[in-house]
């Protein structure tokens, strides 16, 4: 038996927005691939993917960051949940999540002979740390939103090249008041989604 979409369209929205999809999934090999499937057969590039584990054994959580119409989101997720081994598929707008991205930035230790202005940057005005001091280089981190360590990526710039930069997929977790292990519980008792956790 199909599981019915979540979502369901109401009006054509054509504007292009920043859509966070959470995707609780059973822990099966090969399941990225499916996903990232649906994406590539709509020519919709991922912005930023990140895989978890959650608070119940044996559930992944997909954090998936795509920019797009909320008509042509709505259809992605709606052909997620339809995937056997997709628990649930769940598409939130920016303000209904608690969401964080960690960032790296190796610089040459030369951008610090220039006094303390670099280190009043970093940690006074944008919150970040240095996480290790080698001989020929630092590295720091900066735990917050894109744009605030694509802010700081840019204030770097400007003492010196920066050696390497690397920023991780979002971490985001709803504002609702919905507990993953009832949610499963519920969808365990329903006739159409048996799961085999």
């Amino acid at each position: 038996m199909k599981k019915k979409g979540l979502y369901q369209l109401k009006k054509s929205d054509n504007k292009i927005k920043e859509y966070t999809l959470s995707v609780l999934t059973e822990d099966k090999a090969g399941l990225l691939n499916h996903i990232t499937i649906i994406f590539n057969r709509r020519k919709m590039n991922i912005n930023s993917l990140n895989v978890s584990t959650t608070e119940v054994k044996g559930v992944s959580r997909f954090t998936i960051v795509v920019e797009s119409s909320k008509e042509k989101i709505i259809k992605i997720v709606n052909h997620i949940n339809k995937l056997i081994d997709v628990l649930a598929a769940f598409l939130y707008e920016e303000d209904e999540i608690y969401y964080q991205e960690i960032a790296l930035y190796k610089l040459s230790t030369k951008i610090f002979l220039k006094g303390d202005l670099v280190e009043k940057i970093i940690i006074r005005k944008y919150g970040a740390k240095i996480l290790k001091i080698e001989k020929d280089h630092i590295i720091i981190q900066k735990t917050g939103t894109k744009v605030g360590t694509q802010k700081l990526y840019d204030e770097l710039k400007k003492f010196g090249e920066i050696l390497e930069f690397a920023r991780s997929g979002r971490v985001a977790l709803s504002k609702k008041k919905r507990k993953t292990i009832n949610f499963i519980k519920k969808l365990e008792k329903t006739k159409s989604n048996k799961l085999n956790i």
